[in-house]
């Protein structure tokens, strides 16, 4: 909303140029005032002035300050999904991490979204301020980063607590059995390649719930909840049972397959984020479309079917 102002000339001011007067009346920089004159936001009695008007002893000044711009700033390679004071989602490309570590040297959300001009909340470790959940590297989809305090806190909680819903969809090689179902088997590092997750006695209790979207010829598109949610964890159960993501050549995937695709990464994208609002407490949806290399990807083996 614009804020309008009525303003008597001071003494003090009296025989100064309008914008310099202006300047020092409101606090702004004689630049911003005189582009309110050139504007047309500025009368003084009634007439608009040019920016080099002299005030007189008797003149009043009607100032009309326009509302700021609100629009979001653009974002270089991710786009934004949702975003209001607390938090933002980002659609988050592959190759992007969600913050800096040990070993990443490359692009991450925080970086990109700092380097647009959002203001990220201080919550947090200073390496992942405002991050309350994560997608892998190699995962895109849509993640949420908290931009105040209240969001940090109750969005951190709500993650932990599992009462945000996030829906993966992934195309996997072959076709569940059955095609709805349930994965229920610990994950811990791999015992010979550290690098690597698996499933493994004594590994930390994972759960993933699938349903089957669409069968084509020698692969499905699943959409997946996580019960929990450990690193890897629905590209390491999709391979324990015999179905890797397609594309997924770390996990087993055939990379025959994957180069026809014209895939680099696991065929797996994180659609969907359901959350009551921080502040609010409204349900809010927000989904994000597949990126182009998945969706091209589906395509091909729709037409192979």
């Amino acid at each position: 909303m614009s804020d309008t102002r009525l303003l008597p000339v001071p003494d003090a001011l009296v025989e100064e140029r309008v914008d310099a007067a202006l300047a020092r009346m409101l606090g702004m920089s004689r630049a911003q005032c005189a582009g309110l004159v050139e504007d047309g936001n500025v009368l003084i009695n009634g007439v608009v002035p040019s920016k080099s008007t002299k005030l007189g002893a008797m003149d009043l000044i009607e100032v009309t300050i326009p509302a700021p711009d609100t629009t979001p700033p653009p974002v270089t390679g991710m786009d934004i999904l949702y975003d209001d004071d607390d938090v933002v989602v980002v659609d988050k490309p592959v190759g992007v991490a969600a913050h800096t570590g040990p070993g990443w040297s490359g692009p991450t959300v925080l970086g990109n979204l700092e380097a647009a001009g959002y203001r990220i909340t201080s919550y947090g470790p200073p390496e992942r301020q405002g991050i309350v959940h994560r997608l892998d590297v190699g995962t895109s989809g849509a993640m949420m980063v908290a931009k105040s305090e209240l969001a940090y806190s109750v969005m951190k909680r709500a993650f932990k607590e599992r009462t945000v819903t996030k829906i993966y969809h992934a195309v996997v090689a072959g076709h569940m059995d059955p095609p709805s179902g349930t994965i229920d088997a610990p994950i811990g590092r791999h015992p010979s390649r550290e690098w690597r997750m698996a499933v493994i006695d004594g590994g930390k209790h994972a759960v993933t719930h699938y349903d089957t979207l669409e069968l084509m010829a020698g692969a499905s598109l699943l959409e997946i909840h996580l019960e929990t949610g450990r690193t890897h964890q629905i590209r390491v159960h999709t391979a324990a049972v015999g179905h890797p993501c397609v594309g997924d050549v770390f996990y087993g995937a055939d990379p025959k397959k994957a180069k026809e695709l014209g895939l680099v990464r696991q065929w797996l994208h994180a659609v969907e984020l359901m959350f009551n609002h921080p502040r609010t407490g409204l349900p809010t949806t927000v989904r994000s479309p597949y990126p182009a290399d998945l969706q091209a990807a589906l395509e091909a083996l729709r037409i192979a079917d």
